[in-house]
């Protein structure tokens, strides 16, 4: 039970994919302006995030050792079809979360994180429960990487920023100082 608590933790903040190991910027530029928007698209990324981890332990139970060459184009039109499945659910559930999420819902599919999951998980040689704490963890940090940059976007609102520094400029300058802090994990669990 240690390992798998080890592999969560790990996933959500020493090895945060958005913050620490840069992937999945996209949406967490794009949509974080909100906290209700960055809380719905952290949500939608960690249901895609575990299924793609099952399908991943599927695929390297069944498929890939016998034909391990089709290894990054199975995982590729996994994720695609997941994605595709996720966008029709959240079009007919809820059509204003649709609408708010516009184009980055979409690109859930090329979302580097998504696929950076499946290749750490076969790399790593994660077993299906593995796999699924580590999806868990990599969902929960990139959730938390997106509400914490739209609770900070929210708050600079009502501040005085120098104009110079309004707008992607100060994102960028945000998202450094929350790499940085995230990056200050690596010691913590050092033994």
């Amino acid at each position: 039970m240690a390992e798998l608590l080890w592999i969560l933790v790990s996933a959500m903040l020493v090895n945060n994919f958005t913050l620490v190991l840069f992937l999945g910027l996209c949406p967490f530029m794009g949509v974080s302006g909100r906290v209700a928007t960055a809380l719905r698209m952290g949500l939608a990324n960690i249901f895609v995030l575990t299924i793609t981890s099952m399908a991943a332990s599927f695929l390297n139970a069944f498929v890939l050792p016998y034909a391990p060459y089709l290894r990054l184009i199975s995982f590729i039109v996994v994720i695609a079809s997941l994605v595709q499945i996720v966008e029709m659910a959240i079009k007919k559930l809820s059509p204003t979360l649709f609408r708010e999420l516009g184009i980055f819902l979409p690109l859930i599919t090329t979302n580097c994180a998504i696929l950076g999951l499946a290749i750490f998980q076969t790399n790593r040689g994660y077993d299906f429960v593995q796999g699924l704490f580590f999806a868990l963890g990599g969902g929960l940090g990139l959730t938390l990487a997106l509400v914490l940059m739209a609770s900070i976007r929210e708050t600079t609102e009502l501040a005085d920023v120098p104009a110079m520094a309004r707008g992607m400029g100060l994102v960028l300058i945000l998202a450094g100082s929350l790499s940085l802090a995230f990056m200050g994990f690596a010691g913590l669990f050092s033994s």
